[in-house]
Parts: C-alpha cells; sequence; structure tokens
C-alpha cells in the first residue's frame, strides 16, 4: 500500500504561481512511476504529467507544457507539481497518483493504471 497526501493548493489569481506537494508513506516511493490529474466540476479526470521513478523521464499534457513542472524527492518521499502563469481553466481539484510500473508513455495518460491515489487539493484561478 502505498499513502498519498497532496497539499499546496488554494486560491489564487490569473497568472501567479502555486506549487503543490504529494507526500507518500508505506512502501517504496521510489519505486512507482507518479502522476499528477485535475477534475474540474462537471468534468471528467484528466492527465496533467507524469515523471519515472528517478526523476529522469517527464510527460506533460498539451494544455501545461511550458507553465507546469513535475519533480520528485525520492529522499523525502515527496512528489510536487510547480505550476506558473496559471489560467482560470486551471482551476480544478489536483490529485496525485502512483503506479507500479516502468515509466511508458502509454500508460501515464490514463487514470486506470494508477494503483493509488491521494484525495486532492483544490486550486481555484480566478480572472
Amino acid at each position: 500500500q502505498v499513502q498519498l497526501v497532496e497539499s499546496g493548493g488554494g486560491l489564487v489569481q490569473a497568472g501567479d504561481s502555486l506549487r503543490l506537494s504529494c507526500a507518500a508513506s508505506g512502501r517504496i516511493f521510489s519505486r512507482y512511476t507518479m502522476g499528477w490529474f485535475r477534475q474540474a466540476p462537471g468534468k471528467e479526470r484528466e492527465f496533467v504529467a507524469a515523471i519515472s521513478w528517478s526523476g529522469s523521464s517527464t510527460y506533460y499534457a498539451d494544455s501545461v507544457k511550458g507553465r507546469f513542472t513535475i519533480s520528485r524527492d525520492n529522499a523525502k518521499n515527496t512528489l510536487y507539481l510547480q505550476m506558473k502563469s496559471l489560467k482560470p481553466e486551471d482551476t480544478a481539484d489536483y490529485y496525485c497518483a502512483a503506479q507500479g510500473s516502468i515509466f511508458n508513455l502509454k500508460l501515464v495518460e490514463t487514470p486506470r493504471p494508477y494503483d493509488y491515489w491521494g484525495q486532492g487539493t483544490q486550486v481555484t484561478v480566478s480572472s
């Protein structure tokens, strides 16, 4: 089992920055491919970014590419999502997730391959 707890969400204005954190406990964090997803009211959960166990490989949704940066600190068992130039359309609940498979672009974009999920942290971007 892996327990994931997100933090860092809040209310910000368009153009602001925010950093989300995801603290992991339980099984060895460094063995998991990690991802961030988000879900806006009335919409399906969508992929935001993913990172390999070592941090050497990352992948982003087109909508956040160049604005968001995913990273991890395996010594601290923590995943991060640095968000810059936030837009109102970034408003959503953000979730971190872990999957026990090797980083694979065919697997990181959809929720189903992920084994563990956090409870989410809310991000609201006002215009």
